[in-house]
């Protein structure tokens, strides 16, 4: 009898260790999804407050609803910073610099991130590469548009895209910008949102990313097919040391990391709103498959691709800030962007740039153009192929160097992903619902951005065909 009470005592000491464990377990993952909730409150209100220049009222029910109400937010317009809090969570700090944007302390100190170097001023509104508001747009709304383009087609199509059909997953629109042959033929913007409102990319930036490379490239500065040189990866027999930039670009580094966005505890969360140095979170991940011989889509990739541009460029951080505007932005007439740091400095690659939706259109339209802008080749020769080029790796097809595709050339109208569109279509594609659609044999690049929360009730394919539709000319025909 007494062995019997013993043995329960024990089995109950057990149970209770193993609930113990538990519950604190399951305490110390709440609180850091709440922590992660509080950064992300920090960052997004810091943005779009002093980036977007929108209303905060419109951004707390518009962007930061919900549950995320619950976490108390302080906006500091002198020191133009925003801090968040919630009971038994430290305060979580974003502060905004002139051209870097907004970036999360995440540790680091006020004046670690006043100091940074902040970029040295261009003029790019008065660059001749500016697509500008001209006779084009006037036409369109007079219903003069070329005998090619349809005015009711494209009216319907921009009603179709700014509707709601089911108010309990709502798709909030809320730009939209559509280029024909290099002009301006539609856009319709959301109320408290103009052609003057930088608006968040979130992935699309990877493209932009792409775009930095290429132009390193041209400059010989770097080399996809060769190994990269990182620190962190150069110890003896280190497994990692033979991935390449062409490896990070095609999403097949063979990196492990947990993409998963939402209010959960993910690598992607944890290196965009819990760390100091996103490129170093994602460097100290280990390899799971083979490079070059599995397809998985990582942010981490991104933000180690960013660490290399940097030390490519060289030179000061001032030199290393003003890059992407004097190489690229500049160059095409873009003056909305801002591409943000995190603590340490470098460019948050994978997710952190805000421009217009005519911006955005500009960047489509140097692909659509195959890289090159008012005669003068901004990236170098056959880059555009590369980046659009399906990776071997990716299923479907549906991706290339940081560009998702429709397949490539050489799928079939059954095997390709969107079949309602041609087989030379690729695009930029960000969360919340965010793309670049580029179809070269059209002369076509339709700007969809907006903050959609289920993707499922967005249908890219259905608006991009309604476009088209809109736009019947021989090519589109025949490129079918």
């Amino acid at each position: 009898m007494v062995m019997v009470m013993s043995s329960r005592r024990t089995i109950l000491r057990i149970l209770g260790i193993i609930v113990f464990t538990l519950l604190g377990y399951v305490f110390y993952y709440c609180w850091q999804v709440v922590a992660i909730g509080a950064a992300y409150k920090a960052k997004i209100l810091c943005s779009s407050v002093f980036i977007s220049k929108r209303s905060p009222q419109d951004i707390m029910r518009e962007d930061l609803g919900g549950i995320m109400s619950m976490i108390k937010a302080h906006i500091d317009f002198a020191s133009k910073s925003v801090t968040t809090s919630f009971p038994g969570v430290p305060p979580q700090r974003a502060i905004f610099r002139d051209q870097l944007g907004c970036t999360l302390l995440a540790g680091a100190s006020d004046t670690e991130i006043l100091g940074q170097t902040r970029a040295v001023e261009t003029n790019s509104l008065n660059s001749p590469g500016r697509m500008k508001k001209d006779a084009k747009i006037k036409a369109f709304a007079e219903g003069n548009l070329s005998p090619q383009v349809s005015s009711d087609k494209l009216l319907r199509a921009l009603d179709k895209a700014f509707s709601e059909k089911n108010p309990d997953n709502p798709i909030m629109t809320r730009a939209v910008v559509v280029v024909y042959h290099g002009q301006i033929i539609a856009e319709r913007y959301a109320p408290g949102i103009s052609a003057d409102t930088p608006l968040p990319g979130w992935s699309m930036t990877k493209s932009v990313t792409n775009a930095v490379v290429g132009i390193l490239v041209k400059q010989g500065k770097l080399s996809i097919d060769q190994p990269v040189r990182i620190a962190e990866w150069s110890g003896t027999g280190d497994p990692r040391k033979i991935i390449t930039l062409d490896h990070l670009l095609r999403m097949s580094s063979g990196l492990t990391f947990d993409e998963r966005s939402g209010p959960v505890v993910s690598d992607v969360n944890r290196m965009l709103l819990r760390s100091r140095d996103a490129a170093a979170y994602a460097l100290a991940k280990q390899l799971k498959h083979e490079p070059g011989t599995y397809w998985h889509y990582s942010s981490g990739t991104t933000n180690i691709i960013s660490r290399i541009i940097r030390e490519s460029v060289g030179g000061s951080v001032t030199d290393y800030h003003s890059f992407p505007r004097k190489t690229l932005f500049d160059k095409i007439g873009i003056d909305s962007a801002v591409m943000e740091v995190d603590a340490g400095g470098t460019f948050v690659g994978s997710s952190f740039m805000y421009a217009t939706a005519r911006d955005w259109a500009r960047f489509g339209l140097l692909y659509q153009q195959d890289g090159v802008w008012d005669g003068e080749r901004i990236l170098p020769s056959g880059w555009v192929s590369y980046s659009t080029t399906p990776s071997p790796t990716a299923p479907q097809g549906r991706y290339g160097a940081h560009f998702w595709t429709n397949g490539g050339d050489k799928a079939t109208n059954s095997e390709r992903p969107f079949k309602r569109l041609p087989a030379d279509t690729f695009y930029a594609s960000g969360y919340e619902g965010q793309f670049i659609t580029i179809i070269p044999s059209c002369n076509l690049v339709v700007v969809r951005l907006g903050l959609t929360k289920n993707l499922k009730a967005l249908d890219m394919e259905s608006f991009v065909s309604d476009v088209l539709a809109a736009v019947s000319t021989t090519e589109n025909r025949s490129s079918r």
